[in-house]
């Protein structure tokens, strides 16, 4: 099995902070060693009601503004900080990428021409955003499906071959919870998937957000190519995703050990395997043979 693909999501984990971003970068790529690190972009007015905008934070805690919406704000960089970010994923070797939740949005990042867009489970039934990816952008598309029926899911897999679009499409399995108990993430879904859709789609992914990283080499066991954790340098910080975060060793760890999944998942070549022979001449010289 080829080795799985591996997402850091910083998302918004930088607490707004340019100086902490450039960090992450730099330490999921020469640390974490990870294939691709992604951040977030929303247009909050555009998401948001007036009334949600202007609401209390409901984690007040967690706040970085009087409001939600100034909260939002704060976290979100602009398309020119997006720009600054994909010079230091190049610089520093690591692939960007970016989750759109809205039109405005994913206008503005495919001017960046990135190589993939994520699409959240939150919006993945938004048929105009969806649509305008397809039209618009010729990378592969990636799009959880938490929080999703079946009969959703195949909608969404009908709309991408409507567009003749579904072979750039990388669909992931995945529970929209902070953290999700083990009993809920609900692995065999991948096998479901892969069942359903492996010859409809580009690739098919796991979205984790669980606590420790056991579950992410089960996850290519059973057939993931690409894993996704949130990622952060402190669990303790303030904001609703630290804690449902891998620290960078963690998501050192867990590309390794994917990566170490992935290359043992093979039959073996023959019989008595190079590695085998020696032991062979020496533990068995003396059996009766059969």
């Amino acid at each position: 099995m080829k080795a799985p693909k591996i997402i850091a999501e910083i998302g918004c984990n930088h607490k707004g902070d340019m100086a902490i971003a450039k960090e992450m970068i730099m330490t999921a790529a020469t640390y974490c060693k990870v294939d691709v690190v992604k951040f977030q972009k929303r247009c909050n007015k555009e998401l948001l009601t007036p009334e949600e905008y202007n609401a209390p934070h409901p984690h007040p805690e967690n706040s970085y503004g009087k409001t939600y919406g100034e909260h939002r704000e704060f976290l979100e960089f602009n398309l020119d900080q997006h720009r600054q970010l994909q010079e230091w994923c190049n610089e520093f070797g690591v692939e960007y990428s970016t989750s759109v939740w809205d039109i405005t949005s994913a206008k503005e990042i495919c001017t960046l021409h990135p190589n993939l867009i994520k699409i959240p489970s939150a919006c993945n039934l938004n048929k105009g955003l969806l649509e305008y990816l397809c039209d618009n952008f010729g990378g592969e598309i990636h799009l959880s499906f938490g929080m999703t029926t079946r009969d959703e899911e195949e909608q969404i897999i009908q709309f991408f071959e409507s567009k003749s679009r579904n072979k750039d499409l990388v669909i992931y399995d995945c529970t929209s919870g902070y953290p999700v108990p083990f009993e809920d993430i609900c692995l065999l879904e991948i096998t479901r998937l892969r069942e359903l859709y492996a010859d409809r789609v580009k690739a098919i992914g796991f979205s984790g957000h669980h606590l420790g990283i056991a579950v992410d080499s089960a996850a290519v066991a059973l057939g993931a190519e690409w894993v996704e954790r949130h990622y952060t340098l402190d669990r303790t910080w303030k904001g609703t995703d630290h804690a449902a975060s891998l620290e960078p060793d963690g998501v050192r760890k867990l590309a390794r050990d994917c990566r170490a999944v992935a290359k043992a998942l093979a039959y073996k070549k023959e019989d008595i395997l190079d590695i085998e022979k020696v032991q062979r001449n020496k533990l068995k010289k003396n059996q009766v043979k059969w």
